[in-house]
């Protein structure tokens, strides 16, 4: 069952999706940021009148939540998103042959500092072809290099402890950047391009280390740190910036 209530909270009023689901033994609460929806998750044979009362003692968290979010940015002509760590302009050159590529910047472009990003010269990412096909092809552009990225990365640190990752697959997910399993594949989210590529890196290696150590033991820490210079600070990156690279295209989902 798929139905909307309305609360309202301070002159505002918020639309709240509700889901029943049959493993659900509460009310949960969540957002996606760049979509800016909210979703009420119940159980089963909950009643609508409680998920009502439920929704409308959290309308101020709803519309606080909502107030903090960062606003999404979407793969079109004038956003600037990072790509390895540096903004970069999109740019629409329809006469031009090609998908995408990047070019410099002109001499006086400045672009505000991206939070967590390197702080260097920003770029432009230019795209040819029709403007329907921009938020496409970005993607695909975004996606191809983050497979290319972390299979070398992969490579390098499998090779390093003398393992070999039986796949390396990409996908999107809001709450593990990597994961590894029991048959030796790694699973990575393709955002991990916009990151500074020592993020990458770091997460590589660390699903790499799963190959040999299915945990987080103090072994497993160990051979993370012999085959990666920098652990801690890739993490403390991700725990501080690692939801902003939700904004972009997609939204990251906070729960209650």
């Amino acid at each position: 069952m798929s139905a909307f209530l309305d609360v309202n909270h301070s002159g505002e009023t918020y639309r709240v999706l509700l889901k029943r689901a049959p493993a659900a033994r509460r009310f949960t609460l969540r957002i996606r940021a760049a979509s800016r929806d909210v979703t009420l998750t119940m159980p089963r044979r909950s009643a609508l009148a409680d998920a009502r009362d439920f929704a409308e003692r959290h309308a101020a968290w709803i519309g606080a939540r909502l107030k903090r979010l960062p606003a999404p940015v979407p793969f079109a002509p004038g956003e600037i998103i990072p790509f390895r760590g540096v903004p970069h302009l999109i740019v629409h050159r329809p006469v031009m042959r090609g998908t995408v590529w990047i070019e410099p910047a002109p001499p006086d472009f400045t672009v505000n500092v991206l939070p967590g990003m390197e702080t260097v010269e920003p770029k432009l990412l230019c795209v040819a072809g029709k403007e329907e096909h921009i938020t496409r092809r970005v993607a695909d552009f975004l996606k191809a290099n983050a497979k290319a990225d972390l299979e070398a990365a992969v490579r390098r640190h499998a090779g390093a402890i003398g393992k070999k990752a039986t796949s390396v697959t990409l996908r999107d997910t809001s709450s593990r950047w990597g994961s590894c399993t029991a048959s030796g594949g790694l699973n990575f989210s393709w955002r991990l391009i916009l990151a500074p590529p020592s993020v990458l890196d770091y997460l590589a290696a660390h699903e790499v280390c799963h190959l040999t150590h299915l945990n987080h033991s103090a072994r497993f820490w160990a051979l993370v740190s012999s085959i990666c210079i920098e652990t801690d600070r890739p993490e403390a990156w991700l725990s501080a910036h690692g939801s902003s690279l939700h904004r972009y295209g997609k939204g990251v989902v906070v729960t209650i």
